[in-house]
């Protein structure tokens, strides 16, 4: 296949890639890009708990922000390494941490090994193929679980890649999101109208999200400290275990 002339060069505007999780992130990250570009999603499923939710989310979130195309892969290589509670029905998704405050001390065993490379190499490849100048990311480092794939470095890094690997270099990593506070992503969402009420962040929920790992609190969080409600079902009462001693979490 040819690759597309950039979206430039009749006077439209540029194109971008947007890496599409299904999660509160990526929806405002899609938000931020669809401002300016015509943007084109993708989505993963690798073999992940929370597969098929996360696939009707990010799906939606396209439809919702009427981006330019939606394109969903499917990636069986996560499933067969494992390693991941996220990817191995054998390792348990634990909830998080009693004290909060611990969360993103440690690598959690959550964390899909490398897995944002992977993701990056499509929407690279993509990119190339529509004449895209941009690929977003919502990554993020504060208020995170710590993941290794998600700080600064790993981007800086990936973009020379990028420089020394491609046609002609050009392609740009955006992640808007990686210094904020998730708070303020929130609130920024807001600002855009992005569509939190078809997001979904839980590691193992599909109806309803289980309200106690790590992924939840973080979001649950973050909505509290924007002072605005969650809009997704939650199968715990996040405010009554917040309250709880600690130890006592529910």
């Amino acid at each position: 296949m040819q690759q597309a002339p950039s979206s430039r060069s009749n006077g439209a505007r540029s194109r971008a890639v947007v890496c599409l999780s299904g999660g509160m992130d990526s929806a405002v990250c899609a938000a931020i890009a669809a401002r300016e570009h015509d943007t084109y999603a993708l989505h993963f499923s690798y073999g992940q708990r929370t597969e098929q939710r996360e696939l009707a989310s990010a799906r939606a979130i396209a439809t919702e922000l009427q981006l330019a195309k939606f394109l969903p892969l499917t990636i069986d290589i996560f499933r067969i390494i494992g390693g991941s509670a996220l990817t191995d029905t054998t390792i348990e998704v634990p909830d998080a941490p009693a004290d909060e405050n611990k969360i993103g001390g440690a690598i959690p065993v959550t964390y899909v090994p490398f897995r944002n490379a992977h993701f990056l190499s499509a929407a690279v490849s993509w990119a190339e193929v529509l004449g895209a100048e941009t690929i977003y990311i919502g990554a993020v480092e504060q208020d995170s679980s710590g993941y290794p794939d998600c700080r600064p470095a790993y981007y800086q890094a990936f973009q020379q890649l990028i420089r020394t690997g491609t046609r002609d270099g050009s392609i740009r990593v955006e992640t808007p999101l990686i210094s904020m506070r998730k708070h303020e992503i929130v609130r920024r969402g807001l600002e855009l109208s992005a569509p939190f009420h078809v997001t979904w962040s839980c590691y193992t929920g599909n109806q309803a999200a289980c309200g106690t790992c790590e992924s939840c609190i973080l979001r649950l969080r973050a909505f509290a400290e924007a002072g605005v409600d969650d809009p997704i079902p939650y199968a715990t009462d996040w405010k009554q275990t917040a309250n709880a001693p600690k130890g006592e979490r529910v």
